[in-house]
């Protein structure tokens, strides 16, 4: 994999015409992919899910965000306010690039990604142990090596295949489907 370029992700991601909203009958959830030490060594950083009997993310590696409120006046409100919620960073922590579209899950809801960098260490992020089990950093070049191993590029993967295993855990469902489209755009 190339050194990531942090002037040429800001640009592609900028003038790019993202995934749109399939519009407003789905329920609305806003995460953040927030990238760490692009320079040097790309991290993602990415939560997972605490394991609550009848929570249906329960032991998922997700993307810090979640539902829209009534008072969010826009999806990015949404994204920051559950940042913040979820792990402690603060707006002013992180450079927003802008958004990479909306993705569907498989339970009704449009989830609208937004991407950004943050200056910050894992160690510093705060969390509730009820909601979130642990934070996991996930290497950019990891998840470029299995998008070339799996042979994912210039197609989408079914729900069924589409998984990037990292640590001990895989990321799967929306939270890949979101990977997948950044590491799309990367590899162009």
């Amino acid at each position: 994999m190339a050194p990531f370029d942090v002037n040429v992700a800001r640009e592609m991601i900028r003038a790019t015409e993202h995934p749109d909203s399939a519009g407003d009958h789905l329920k609305k959830a806003s995460v953040f992919m927030l990238l760490r030490s692009p320079e040097t060594d790309p991290t993602i950083l990415a939560i997972l899910k605490a394991n609550n009997k009848g929570y249906p993310w329960a032991n998922q590696v997700a993307l810090p965000g979640g539902h829209q409120d009534p008072e969010d006046s826009t999806s990015l409100s949404t994204a920051y306010r559950e940042l913040e919620e979820e792990t402690g960073i603060v707006a002013s922590q992180v450079d927003c690039f802008g958004s990479l579209g909306h993705f569907q899950t498989i339970n009704s809801t449009e989830i609208e990604a937004f991407f950004g960098l943050w200056d910050g260490d894992e160690k510093e992020v705060v969390y509730d142990a009820s909601e979130i089990a642990r934070i996991v950093m996930i290497p950019l070049a990891a998840v470029v090596k299995t998008h070339r191993a799996k042979a994912y590029s210039g197609r989408v993967p079914g729900w069924d295949e589409l998984l990037y295993p990292v640590e001990d855990v895989a990321v799967w469902g929306a939270t890949a489907r979101i990977l997948h489209y950044f590491t799309e755009l990367l590899l162009v």
